[in-house]
């Protein structure tokens, strides 16, 4: 009998939810990375966007648009979110994922690097109630950053994969990727503009709220 895992257990409690089924299969047909965000991760998104009332959503890392559903589902009616994505490939398929969930009224794509979106919505004065980063690693404490300079007061930071399948809490991990996100971990924890928690389940996420 195959032994359940904590997170297994509590994913068991909760009926599979078949838009979300349908976008891990439509990523898995296209030979895309199967690193979407973990389905309890993404009824928090879900919620927390809900929560606070965000209008506004900034999305860091699209894939194939289930974090981006995850987040739209929060919004209101109104409300955007704008996702970044390096690869018009991926983009593609998220968007019409998100479309086909109903969603694709709420969702804008910007196909290129995420730093330099980052910076040119800086410079034209936008302003994000909440902040999802899921993309390359060697630039979260960039993103960060960012996100910290582009928020209103009160916004939600959060970040996906701040474990690393273990490999930030293993001495002997040094990769640039690693070091960077244990430096992104150590900035959550400690930046005195924020309110942070780091949660370890799944592959761990951490929140912070924007004084």
């Amino acid at each position: 009998m195959e032994t359940l895992t904590a997170e297994s257990y509590m994913e068991g409690l909760y009926a599979n939810d078949p838009v979300l089924e349908r976008v891990k299969e439509v990523i898995r047909t296209n030979n895309m990375p199967e690193i979407s965000i973990a389905p309890g991760y993404g009824r928090l998104l879900t919620m927390l966007v809900t929560m606070i009332g965000a209008k506004k959503v900034l999305e860091i890392g699209a894939l194939g648009g289930y974090s981006g559903i995850c987040l739209a589902r929060g919004l209101q009616e109104g409300g955007k979110l704008i996702s970044l994505e390096l690869k018009q490939e991926f983009a593609d398929v998220a968007k019409q994922n998100v479309a086909d969930a109903g969603l694709g009224q709420f969702v804008e794509y910007r196909i290129g690097e995420a730093l330099t979106h980052l910076n040119e919505l800086l410079v034209q004065g936008e302003r994000f109630d909440f902040f999802f980063i899921d993309a390359d690693k060697v630039n979260y404490p960039n993103y960060l950053e960012l996100a910290i300079q582009l928020a209103n007061p009160g916004a939600i930071i959060a970040g996906d994969n701040t474990l690393m399948r273990g490999k930030v809490v293993d001495p002997g991990q040094t990769k640039t990727s690693v070091q960077a996100m244990r430096s992104f971990n150590k900035l959550i924890a400690e930046d005195p503009r924020l309110e942070s928690t780091i949660l370890p389940a799944y592959d761990g996420l951490a929140l912070a709220r924007v004084k």
